[in-house]
């Protein structure tokens, strides 16, 4: 196999890797520079919240790092990040609003639907509601530009190099769901349910990013537009399940997305961002 490859162990030599050997040598690197770390802040942090949130932080600092060095050394692009279409421009800040607006409504949509059909009823906004408002916000921002430069970037980026639209299409989507199942055992089987709803979510944000030229700007606010309105819910304590209907409808965990309706829900906001549309803003 090695001699098949003509393997040369030398950065520029990487970019003729297969596939599967450039996503283990890059989060090979990844990891052996992170566990270290961890491995330190273990004997210095001892409150777990904040051990993670230092973990997650410096995680995600590093692989911004590595993705430029790996840009510029391994495919000769000084400006990886643009084209994986993160960029700081008009255009994409519309894309970013109109994506928040879409995913905010959706989800809030969603949410009063429910309570039309008497599956939850609506408490009342607690006084620390508008610090939850911005704290959401905030934290929806991270995740959303976190995960849509790893997986609709860079992750997207390198499948693309070896395969078509299509099969790289289906491989973002399926390996942003597995992702999100390393966990033990029981607690995987317990919440398959929710595969299916992250392939399609996986699905939706490629096609977003896709329907826009390949900017990220729509993918990233329509990720975080979902995960502010889930916060508001949840951290704002703002709906009470009546329990009228199984689980597996209204979402496993009180997760809205990956129950039946939340299913209907998604393959609506795949549908139209798998259209040949134009933006709302420009």
């Amino acid at each position: 196999m090695f001699d098949r490859f003509k393997l040369k162990f030398s950065p520029r030599s990487i970019a003729r890797y297969p596939l599967l050997l450039r996503l283990l040598i890059f989060i090979s690197v990844l990891f052996s520079v992170w566990l270290p770390i961890v491995v330190l802040c273990l004997w210095l942090v001892d409150d777990s919240n904040t051990l993670s949130i230092v973990a997650m932080s410096l995680l995600a600092l590093e692989f911004l790092a590595l993705v430029k060095f790996w840009g510029q050394v391994v495919y000769q692009q000084p400006h990886i990040f643009q084209s994986y279409g993160l960029a700081v421009t008009y255009q994409n800040g519309l894309d970013l609003v109109e994506g928040l607006a879409t995913g905010l409504s959706s989800l809030w949509a969603l949410f009063l639907m429910q309570g039309w059909l008497g599956w939850l009823s609506w408490q009342d906004f607690p006084s620390r509601f508008p610090v939850v408002l911005l704290e959401g916000l905030l934290v929806a921002l991270g995740v959303g530009l976190a995960e849509e430069v790893a997986f609709r970037g860079w992750l997207l980026d390198e499948l693309q190099r070896d395969y078509s639209p299509k099969t790289s299409l289906w491989g973002s989507g399926v390996v942003y769901a597995g992702l999100h199942f390393l966990k033990p055992t029981a607690e995987a089987l317990r919440t398959l349910p929710q595969f299916p709803g992250l392939v399609l979510l996986g699905l939706a944000l490629v096609w977003a990013k896709r329907s826009r030229s390949g900017r990220l700007g729509l993918s990233i606010g329509l990720h975080a537009g979902l995960v502010w309105g889930y916060y508001l819910i949840q951290v704002g304590e703002l709906v009470k399940y009546s329990d009228q209907v199984p689980e597996w409808m209204t979402g496993i965990d009180q997760n809205p997305l990956v129950g039946g309706m939340g299913l209907m829900f998604l393959g609506a906001i795949a549908f139209w961002m798998r259209c040949d549309r134009k933006p709302l803003f420009t």
